[in-house]
């Protein structure tokens, strides 16, 4: 059975006074009320005379005391409000992308620090070279900001495996593809945003380009070169022609042969063979000197003053040379990702297949400190570029952030991935707004983090602390 009310009728009717008037009410005030306001407050003034001749001699001397005190050197008052945890401000995707399964293979933050952008790819088994992929940007400053839809959504041939925002120039990113190529697009220009590429020539990497940066120009001020770093063991750096072509500026080549060997290291491959380089890192202290990460294990200390021409490497238009120094003892496994310190000129970071992260100091073959941050992989290591002793990992687990201020041997805090098996690949602080951390995953998504004060905001000592490390020995 059911039970309905009858219908019930409604109507409206529109009031309004014909006259207003304004009275002015105040309450009278009370006879005692106002006796005692015009009551003078007793104080017995011989008494307190008497008691602050008593106390001066005391006071003064904590005053003077006070004066003298190093307790608070370094100390600033914070009047914004403690951001006590880690949110999870933005989950940015491209519906297409993630119907294709693509992976989120690299993310960069613009020069003004508003935009993200991402690549897409795929970093599992297989030959993926000929898969459609994107790239995309999103304007976080944007008031119509779309997750789901990206301002600007660039179609590649092949998948991109790394992506970097020009240090000046917003609108500029550059992409290496799994085909060898670089790429560099104007995302200002929406029809046709390429505007330079290296096309495939005799100079163009034969294998997936792993890292691409931006390093200033010597000669020009608002220039930058692009360089490239593949795992067919080469190096190179670009400069823009005005047809459109990247042309080989110099290159260098990672030869077994020619690595300097520690009599520490365990024995390093022999031959003429390449050595695949994954990763690279500049000195924030001397721009000559660069760290690369290579697939055998090993942290190599490299310049790009070297002279030696580098072993059997016919076919380029320019000769190539050999930068490597210094083997530093190795991971378990690939190196992955190397990340220069941007607080202290010898020290830098390196991850790998092995889930640990190795703290190093370029003046000796051993790592200053070992930590084991996962069971899976570890994928990208990056400093944090505000706080000296903070970094962060991106893992086959999640993303792990690490004070050296607090622990030096886990995690300060690990942000687990909402599903298993889903690997985070890669993040990048935001250096214009520290608050953000990008880190894109297996899923496809980019999800932008809000770090709390306790990682933007540098302690008192941490440059000593950090020098303490360096000067660790593991003898």
């Amino acid at each position: 059975k059911s039970c309905q009310t009858g219908n019930i009728s409604t109507a409206e009717a529109a009031v309004q006074s014909h006259s207003s008037r304004d009275a002015a009410v105040q309450a009278d005030q009370s006879e005692d009320v106002v006796q005692d306001l015009q009551q003078e407050a007793q104080v017995d003034y011989p008494s307190l005379v008497a008691f602050l001749q008593r106390v001066e001699d005391a006071v003064i001397k904590e005053l003077n005391k006070n004066w003298q005190s190093r307790a608070f050197d370094g100390f600033e008052v914070n009047w914004t409000d403690q951001n006590e945890t880690v949110l999870c401000l933005h989950t940015l995707a491209y519906p297409e992308a993630r119907d294709q399964k693509l992976h989120v293979t690299s993310v960069s933050w613009n020069a003004t620090g508003s935009v993200v952008a991402c690549s897409y790819g795929r970093l599992d088994g297989g030959d993926w070279s000929t898969d459609k992929s994107y790239v995309c940007t999103w304007n976080l400053d944007r008031r119509g900001l779309n997750p789901q839809r990206p301002d600007l959504v660039v179609d590649v041939p092949s998948s991109v495996m790394s992506l970097a925002f020009h240090p000046s120039q917003p609108s500029l990113v550059a992409g290496g593809l799994f085909s060898g190529e670089l790429v560099v697009w104007d995302t200002s220009r929406r029809e046709d945003p390429v505007i330079w590429r290296t096309g495939m020539t005799d100079d163009t990497h034969t294998d997936p380009v792993y890292q691409v940066d931006w390093l200033p120009d010597a000669k020009h001020r608002n220039h930058a070169r692009l360089l490239s770093v593949s795992t067919d063991g080469k190096i190179l750096l670009w400069r823009e022609e005005r047809d459109g072509r990247l042309a080989l500026a110099e290159g260098f080549a990672i030869v077994a042969q020619q690595i300097p060997r520690s009599a520490q290291l365990k024995k390093f491959t022999q031959g003429e063979a390449a050595v695949g380089v994954t990763s690279l890192s500049f000195s924030h202290f001397d721009p000559r000197v660069f760290v690369v990460g290579v697939e055998g294990g090993y942290s190599l200390k490299c310049s790009t003053a070297a002279e030696t021409p580098a072993l059997h490497r016919p076919g380029s238009s320019v000769p190539l040379r050999a930068p490597a120094e210094l083997a530093f003892s190795p991971h378990a496994g690939p190196v992955y990702s190397v990340s220069c310190s941007p607080f202290h000129r010898n020290l830098f970071l390196s991850c790998g297949t092995d889930g640990q992260v190795h703290l190093h100091s370029m003046l000796q073959t051993q790592p200053l400190l070992a930590l084991q941050l996962s069971k899976k992989y570890l994928f990208c290591v990056r400093w944090s570029p505000v706080r000296p002793l903070v970094f962060a990992a991106a893992s086959g687990e999640g993303v792990h952030l690490f004070d050296f201020a607090k622990s030096s041997q886990r995690p300060a805090i690990s942000i687990p991935q909402a599903t298993a098996e889903c690997p985070v690949y890669c993040l990048e602080f935001n250096s214009r707004h520290p608050q953000l951390l990008a880190a894109g995953d297996a899923a496809g998504t980019v999800k932008v983090w809000q770090l709390s004060s306790d990682f933007t905001e540098q302690g008192p000592r941490e440059v000593n602390q950090l020098e303490q490390l360096a000067s660790e020995s593991t003898d």
